[in-house]
């Protein structure tokens, strides 16, 4: 049992010196004042998102970035996707809506539409969003800064999250418990090794020039986690890549209910760690399954110093990420739950084969 113990309690520790870390450098993009003048595309892969597309359309269009073009690419929908597009397109000559090209063999859905919407980019730099998004003023002038004065092939965002539901909260914070308790953010652009990479498909800025010599969506066309694969072959050719959390300039409404957020999730926590199923399973032990064993050995200093590091890992990834610490703290053990139930869904469709999003098989 001592030796049981001291495993959960290092790697307690050592996930609470990394948010820790993480906390005090303060990843984030920071706002910039003087105007920049390159003029960015913003592509956006659209499948049935008549829901959310016409919100972040309008985002845009009010934002405070003078030289900007916006297309978005309608991927097979069913839905009225490209007639609301269309008709915003029709009222504001920066936008325009295209249609998609039949998915080819041996592509996902997603991949290969940003590898169509950069095709038909004139920008100095190509910024890839997704279409549940909101962006706000001050974002693309700090972003093209960012990748100017950094020299950067790739800046990705982690975006704020937007929450309503119980179920949201649930599920949702998980992705920043994870990226901040686990990978300290700086390193991604201060070393060179591809294995400290992460990255968010929902903000991927590229210098426009060294996306177009290397073709970067269709080097990982069949790669669901396609973010992630991008920066490590940006930092495996030597170029530099960097990922930041966005301080309120995006943020997004990823799912709006408890089940959609366990799917979605499912599709790509297995990622992070390479998709080694022991890897995984060792980790959920750790996480999920330590903590019970500590509370069981009925050690009240034992418990308290648990609570404590867990409790202000809590604090601090919720002040880094724009979430309310409050609900996280409260929230946790359903959300060590939630991640229990990803990760038992996550490996059976890996098992499988038998992951779908958006009627597509992935």
């Amino acid at each position: 049992m001592t030796i049981i113990l001291s495993v959960i309690f290092f790697f307690l520790v050592l996930r609470f010196v990394v948010t820790l870390f993480n906390f005090i450098s303060d990843p984030k993009l920071r706002r910039v004042n003087r105007m920049q003048e390159e003029m960015v595309s913003i592509l956006i892969p659209a499948r049935n998102e008549e829901a959310n597309i016409l919100a972040l359309l309008q985002s845009i269009h009010n934002q405070d970035y003078p030289n900007y073009e916006v297309i978005v690419l309608d991927d097979d929908s069913d839905d009225n996707t490209f007639a609301i597009c269309q008709a915003f397109a029709a009222q504001h000559p920066r936008f325009k809506v295209i249609k998609g090209n039949i998915l080819p063999q041996g592509w996902l859905g997603k991949n290969y539409a940003c590898y169509q919407l950069a095709k038909q980019a004139r920008g100095s730099f190509l910024l890839f969003l997704d279409a549940d998004e909101r962006i706000y003023d001050d974002l693309l002038n700090s972003a093209v800064h960012r990748v100017k004065a950094k020299h950067l092939a790739l800046l990705s965002l982690f975006t704020n999250q937007e929450m309503q539901t119980l179920g949201e909260r649930t599920v949702v914070p998980l992705m920043h418990y994870l990226l901040l308790n686990l990978l300290p953010i700086r390193l991604i652009y201060l070393t060179k090794n591809p294995a400290f990479a992460a990255a968010s498909g929902q903000f991927m800025m590229f210098h426009a020039e060294l996306y177009r010599q290397n073709q970067w969506h269709e080097l990982v066309k069949d790669r669901v986690v396609e973010d992630v694969e991008i920066m490590k072959l940006v930092k495996a050719e030597k170029y530099l890549g960097e990922s930041l959390l966005a301080n309120g300039l995006i943020s997004c409404r990823m799912y709006t209910n408890y089940i959609d957020g366990i799917k979605g999730f499912s599709k790509n926590f297995l990622a992070p760690f390479n998709y080694s199923i022991i890897g995984f399973i060792c980790y959920l032990l750790l996480v999920v399954g330590g903590p019970l064993v500590v509370i069981a050995t009925l050690n009240l200093p034992l418990i308290t110093l648990m609570c404590g590091l867990i409790l202000l890992s809590r604090v601090m990834i919720s002040l880094s990420s724009g979430q309310n610490a409050f609900f996280n703290t409260v929230l946790h053990p359903l959300q060590m739950t939630s991640l229990l139930a990803i990760g038992i869904l996550a490996i059976q469709n890996h098992l499988t084969k038998n992951t779908t999003w958006k009627g597509r098989r992935v």
